[in-house]
């Protein structure tokens, strides 16, 4: 079988992918409204406050507030989405979440922005990469992590459409390869196979599915044929998909622009252990915080390329049975 080789039309934020799926989803449906935390434009969501000023709420510094005013919106009969830096939608707010929104199972969607090492000179206190592992244990919580900006964008979209209770999506804030087309779509709690192969499979998410596909691509000029997963649910997520992988390929690579304990690496950890044990390498951040830097240099610096996963990727292979 064929697989499809992407290729980068352009470096774009998934910030901008988010803010777009925003507009297009407050166009379509009245309901939707937006809450501001004084960092508008630094998420996407000034596309969607030029556009509906009288459905869009800044409550300045002052996330929790910004939740439970979520909660209230929610209850009343709007689609409520409240974005800002991960750090402070995700942690700063976990208790707001928690017992107002998710205990509630109430349709708000909350976005984070400046996820993973990638925000780069901000440093680590906005840099968040413990967001997914506190978000996917939230009874009821959607957790959803797109690759770039088009799939932000089909993210965004699919989060106020289709779901019914809490989502969390986590988005980064330096532009990066947009490589996917909207024709493939976007289905919540469906893995997305991106690249064909039975010797290895990698799973990503995030900016670290573009590395993946890169870390394929090399691979098989030496003969070796890598699947790619791209998971753009962290949860529900797809355990048909990671079982057959494990199945079919023998061995497995994660990668994540997040803490490996508790994020993707730890998700499909307790899948395979469960159904189908296989040699697993971990590519993330491993138990620090971030730097202040370029968004490459951080990159490179905490492991995060092509050639860390192929690396992984050799580890895995020398572990198969």
């Amino acid at each position: 079988m064929t697989s499809t080789h992407y290729i980068n039309r352009g470096n774009i934020s998934t910030k901008a992918g988010f803010g777009q799926g925003l507009l297009e989803a407050g166009i379509a449906d009245e309901r939707v409204v937006a809450i501001g935390a004084d960092i508008t434009a630094s998420v996407g969501a000034d596309l969607f406050a030029s556009r509906f000023p009288g459905r869009f709420i800044s409550l300045g510094i002052a996330e929790q507030n910004c939740v439970g005013a979520a909660a209230g919106l929610a209850l009343a009969g709007k689609i409520p989405v409240f974005a800002t830096y991960g750090v402070f939608s995700a942690l700063r707010t976990t208790d707001q979440i928690r017992v107002s929104v998710c205990y509630n199972n109430l349709h708000v969607v909350i976005g984070g922005a400046h996820a993973g090492v990638s925000v780069g000179p901000d440093g680590a206190t906005h840099q968040a990469l413990e967001d997914i592992a506190v978000m996917r244990v939230m009874p009821n919580m959607t957790v959803l992590s797109p690759c770039d900006a088009t799939q932000a964008r089909l993210a965004t979209i699919a989060a106020i459409q289709q779901c019914k209770g809490p989502v969390y999506l986590r988005f980064g804030r330096e532009a990066m390869p947009d490589f996917t087309l909207a024709e493939m779509g976007f289905e919540i709690g469906q893995a997305q196979l991106m690249h064909h192969g039975s010797d290895l499979a990698i799973i990503a998410t995030g900016h670290m599915s573009w590395e993946a596909l890169q870390a394929a691509y090399e691979l098989e000029k030496e003969g070796i044929h890598v699947r790619v997963l791209n998971i753009h649910t962290i949860k529900p997520l797809d355990e048909a998909a990671i079982v057959l992988a494990a199945m079919e390929c023998g061995a497995l690579v994660t990668a994540e622009e997040h803490q490996v304990a508790g994020g993707l690496g730890s998700a499909i950890s307790e899948v395979i252990s469960k159904h189908y044990p296989v040699p697993i390498e971990f590519i993330g951040m491993n138990d620090r915080f971030g730097e202040s830097g370029t968004p490459a240099e951080l990159m490179h610096k905490f492991g995060l390329t092509a050639g860390n996963i192929i690396t992984g990727s050799r580890k895995a292979l020398a572990r198969k049975k």
